[in-house]
């Protein structure tokens, strides 16, 4: 097939991690693993035809000969293709599971998202505001913060850049009657902040945590665990291989919200397969506005 483009996403730097995880490491001098999407050029099973377009594990490379098995078939008169590796692929699809089948928000509830103008949490923190939810975003900088608020329509932003207040601060102003659903991208210091400002029976969902992802060994846990014990708490962890069955579910909700306008996303598109090393840097920089995607021709 022709990877007409690559998913950038920070789960690559466990992948590249030589340590016990829910996928077998890419070890040196492999082709770095990676979401990819494009056409069919050859085919030798019956699954997928030539000029089929399709998505899954193709690697960082401008071809790739995969397994017809690991491959999904995408209906690209639903969006253009970026889309079906963004807001239609594993990102959209993470945060729809994500946040209505363990987070469960509910209509009058306060649901915190952290890294909520990335591509997995915009689309989280849009669906708690479709169940009714009131909604704050954690973001890095006042023109992300502001995305949050003008575009994507939230109820509060909390910038954790900030210098004039803290996170925990910011979250006593932000969300004054609690947290009940907060849905994690960041871990570190911001989910201890957010644990102690959780309510009776609240859910922690578990989705990333890009602060530890510098020293995956040593990675901190959350210090205010406690709160869980004395608030009937919940956190719960997963990825997306609990789900892979069930993305049938989700493709039409979030393809009917993308056309409704109810569900906003953005890409933010790197040009060259040379460019990946800065690609990959940028999202640890917090430099990608949307989706990372890396074009690899």
């Amino acid at each position: 097939m022709d990877v007409q483009l690559i998913s950038i996403d920070p789960g690559m730097k466990g992948w590249a991690t030589p340590m016990r995880s829910y996928i077998a490491p890419v070890s040196l001098g492999d082709v770095m693993r990676a979401f990819g999407i494009g056409p069919v050029v050859r085919s030798a099973s019956e699954r997928f035809s030539e000029g089929e377009v399709v998505t899954g594990f193709t690697g960082v490379q401008t071809r790739a000969v995969v397994d017809a098995r690991g491959m999904r078939a995408v209906d690209m008169s639903l969006a253009p293709i970026e889309m079906h590796l963004s807001v239609l692929g594993m990102t959209g699809f993470t945060g729809y599971f994500g946040m209505l089948d363990l987070g469960r928000p509910e209509a009058g509830e306060t649901v915190v998202v952290s890294a909520a103008s990335g591509a997995v949490g915009s689309v989280a923190a849009q669906i708690a505001k479709r169940q009714g939810a009131r909604v704050v975003g954690i973001a890095g900088g006042p023109a992300k913060c502001a995305y949050l608020l003008d575009e994507l329509g939230l109820d509060g932003a909390i910038d954790y850049k900030s210098k004039d207040q803290s996170v925990a601060e910011a979250l006593r102003d932000a969300a004054p009657s609690g947290v009940d659903v907060y849905f994690d991208n960041v871990g570190g210091e911001i989910l201890d902040a957010v644990l102690m400002r959780i309510n009776r029976h609240a859910r922690i969902v578990l989705c990333g945590g890009i602060s530890q992802y510098g020293d995956m060994a040593n990675a901190t846990g959350p210090g205010n665990y406690l709160q869980l014990i004395t608030k009937s708490g919940r956190m719960t962890g997963f990825t997306m291989l609990d789900y892979l069955h069930r993305i049938p579910e989700a493709v039409p909700d979030l393809a009917a919200w993308v056309a409704d306008g109810s569900l906003k996303h953005r890409q933010h598109i790197v040009e060259g397969i040379e460019s990946f090393p800065e690609a990959f840097r940028m999202l640890f920089r917090s430099e990608n506005h949307g989706k990372l995607l890396l074009r690899p021709l």
